[in-house]
């Protein structure tokens, strides 16, 4: 089915918002790590931005998938929108058209992104888990685990998106 320009722009848009997001991603995980560039540019004390990382990778696989189903005909609209994309998304896995790996890494980034953005009311009860931790560096080894995740995932579907 021939695509009108107007979707295809949609799409091209969406796919470059994901890659935009998973390098905002690793450009922050890469900054929680060096606090001399980091003193050098905010003037205060080494800050982490783990949580940031999680949210930018999680949006990286929200735009590649959205883009993705774009290419398929599908559309979603707010105000459910990353459920739309989500449910969508995993109805082309079910049926076999993509790789369930794919599933797997949205079903795990999904929870951590909805606590930290407040994207899913029912994920309310894990709020601490990624949020309210003492310390920022807690949220290092999910963030590292977010970014591999992020990057696979807007690989292997970006391809199937042109």
């Amino acid at each position: 089915m021939p695509q009108d320009s107007t979707s295809a722009s949609s799409q091209d848009a969406a796919r470059q918002r994901a890659w935009n997001e998973l390098q905002a991603a690793r450009l922050l995980f890469r900054l929680s790590e060096r606090p001399d560039v980091q003193k050098s540019l905010l003037e205060r004390e080494p800050l982490t931005f783990y949580s940031g990382v999680i949210s930018h990778a999680y949006y990286s696989i929200f735009y590649v998938a959205r883009a993705y189903l774009q290419t398929r005909g599908v559309t979603t609209r707010p105000p459910r929108e990353h459920e739309q994309v989500y449910e969508r998304f995993a109805w082309f896995v079910e049926t076999g058209v993509l790789d369930k790996e794919l599933l797997r890494i949205y079903d795990a980034e999904r929870p951590k992104a909805a606590v930290l953005l407040g994207i899913l009311g029912d994920e309310k009860s894990k709020r601490g888990r990624f949020t309210y931790r003492t310390l920022p560096q807690a949220n290092k080894r999910p963030a590292e685990e977010s970014i591999a995740h992020a990057t696979t995932f807007f690989k292997r579907l970006a391809n199937l998106c042109e």
